[in-house]
């Protein structure tokens, strides 16, 4: 494992895109993959103890609000540390909730996250921050975990479409 997929486990899916980039279209991409597929193809599980595209876009809107947080305690904490989350904890609800409702929540959050990273600049890129599990990150690596992030669950989706 190479030192960046050691910081950032997802910098792997990203290859040669740019973390923007993915960021912008994630959501518009989820939606198109999904607008012709039926409540049973949206939470149906691939397999058990898998995820169904509901349980993807239910926890792409949690985790949109993690890097929100993660995001602004960055920029406005000298030394911060990021607080881990256990996902399967996350999860219980999922099965209750609907998977339109977590796109919208999801792409609602990551338009106000763009805006304030645009708002941010390239100068807060090199802000640091730790991960008590990944070590010393920056700004800029959580955007880039933020896009391998969305690029992993938008294969899962793709795959069960």
């Amino acid at each position: 494992m190479s030192p960046a997929t050691e910081l950032n486990p997802y910098a792997g899916f990203l290859g040669d895109a740019r973390p923007h980039d993915v960021l912008e279209m994630t959501a518009i991409t989820i939606a198109r993959l999904i607008r012709n597929s039926d409540a049973e193809q949206l939470t149906r599980a691939p397999a058990p103890g898998k995820w169904s595209i509901r349980d993807i876009l239910c926890h792409l809107a949690d985790t949109e609000i993690t890097f929100a947080f993660r995001l602004r305690q960055t920029l406005s904490e000298a030394h911060h540390v990021i607080q881990p989350f256990d996902q399967d904890s996350w999860a219980r609800p999922y099965g209750t909730l609907d998977a339109h409702d977590a796109l919208d929540a999801f792409a609602a959050i990551r338009r106000w996250n763009l805006l304030f990273i645009r708002a941010a600049g390239t100068a807060a890129e090199s802000k640091p921050v730790l991960h008590p599990e990944r070590g010393e990150m920056t700004f800029r690596t959580i955007i880039e975990t933020m896009g391998g992030h969305d690029i992993n669950h938008l294969r899962q989706i793709e795959n069960l479409v």
